[in-house]
């Protein structure tokens, strides 16, 4: 019998041809948790507003590995030593960084399992996999959870200036069309360099460097926190709220299996066992949209509604204001609603609620983005720019929002 061959090449869209460096890192591609991630959308529900935003973390996960080859072969050019153990554990982190997103990513973060994040999630499933590759994984491990005295390469993995940033940006950008996002990743990345043990951007590349911030800035209020998303995002939050209550309270739902047991039972970061981590797992977009289908003849009238207006984009009206949503305007609505359909104030509360969203380009108070200069002097880029709008841009913009249905 003829041996499989490993070192595959894969045709992305935006980066061209990448190849697989070894067999391990195809063997980690190939195994069930990573291929969950083709069924797990990167941009949540974006879709709804970018018809092309259909790309998913399985996308998104080769193109890192991609450009983490590279920054290793530029960082190695540049007489910064990273041996062969150092290569392949960044290798298997960057791949691996994204394997604890559940369904639709982001927009059901901490619904699924309250209070975890899908950091914490990937280093559990990462842990487990180390477990079952003979402790291949444990120089990774350390890299993802800043255990290793290189700081660099965490850096690499997470920081402002980070390989997941590279792609995240340059691909949703192309998927939705908005080419503010589109930025020169390749660029960055033959720019960076290693300075007392942290990474640091050459000083030519300080426009880039810009663009970069400029370009994030753009595409959260463009796409991430565009409102129609938010308000799709915040109903189906609304919506899986509303299946739990009704189903701890006795109410026959049909759902898949897994999505039933973790609505059953709330997971948190004391219980994550194997078994549960092998259910959450088993859960990706098709488990919520078969749910969707079928509750919106469920019997139950508000959740009934809340899945109608997700699968047939007849979504709640937002409005958002650069100040806090007045308690009389709000109560206003709220009182309206409820007359109008009869509700009670928890069955009102799923159709009229407010809250706030915060975008934050560069966080000056967390790992800076350094510049560094042909004498050796190291400066942070909302210093070093003469681009007075990257002040700006460390600073948090706020919105608030308030949701309820429309009249007609």
């Amino acid at each position: 019998m003829s041996q499989r061959n490993k070192l595959k090449i894969i045709n992305d869209p935006i980066y061209g041809f990448i190849t697989i460096p070894n067999e391990l890192i195809f063997d980690l591609i190939e195994h069930p948790y990573f291929q969950r991630l083709r069924r797990i959308t990167q941009m949540g529900l974006s879709h709804l507003v970018y018809p092309g935003a259909q790309h998913t973390r399985f996308h998104h996960a080769l193109g890192c590995l991609h450009l983490m080859r590279k920054a290793v072969q530029v960082l190695r050019f540049k007489s910064i030593e990273i041996n062969k153990e150092e290569e392949e554990a960044l290798y298997i982190a960057i791949l691996l960084h994204d394997i604890g997103h559940g369904p639709f990513s982001h927009a059901m973060e901490h619904s699924i399992i309250e209070g975890v994040s899908h950091e914490h999630l990937s280093l559990k499933f990462m842990q487990k996999l180390n477990d079952e590759f003979q402790g291949k994984l444990s120089l990774a491990i350390q890299l993802f959870t800043n255990q290793h005295p290189k700081s660099f390469l965490t850096q690499l993995l997470s920081s402002q200036l980070d390989i997941d940033r590279l792609d995240y940006l340059k691909r949703d950008s192309f998927y939705t069309g908005v080419a503010e996002g589109n930025i020169n990743s390749e660029r960055l990345i033959t720019m960076l360099n290693v300075k007392n043990n942290q990474l640091v951007v050459e000083e030519k590349g300080i426009y880039s460097v810009e663009k970069f911030l400029v370009a994030r800035r753009l595409m959260y209020w463009q796409v991430y926190l565009h409102k129609t998303s938010l308000v799709a995002e915040q109903l189906l939050i609304k919506m899986l709220n509303r299946a739990k209550f009704l189903v701890n309270n006795s109410f026959q739902l049909k759902a898949s299996i897994n999505l039933l047991y973790f609505m059953k039972q709330q997971g948190n970061i004391e219980n994550l066992s194997d078994e549960v981590l092998d259910r959450f797992a088993s859960l990706d977009d098709y488990d919520i949209i078969s749910a969707v289908k079928e509750w919106t003849t469920c019997g139950d009238e508000v959740l009934e509604r809340l899945c109608n207006m997700i699968l047939h984009r007849n979504l709640l009206r937002i409005k958002l204001k650069n100040k806090p949503i007045s308690d009389e305007k709000f109560n206003a609505r709220f009182n309206a609603v409820q007359a109008k359909f009869n509700f009670t104030l928890e069955e009102t509360s799923y159709f009229v609620f407010k809250g706030s969203t915060t975008n934050l380009a560069y966080q000056t108070l967390t790992t800076p983005i350094n510049i560094l200069y042909k004498n050796g002097k190291i400066k942070d880029v909302s210093k070093a720019s003469d681009q007075l709008n990257l002040k700006a841009l460390a600073k948090p913009v706020v919105k608030y929002y308030m949701c309820y249905p429309k009249t007609n």
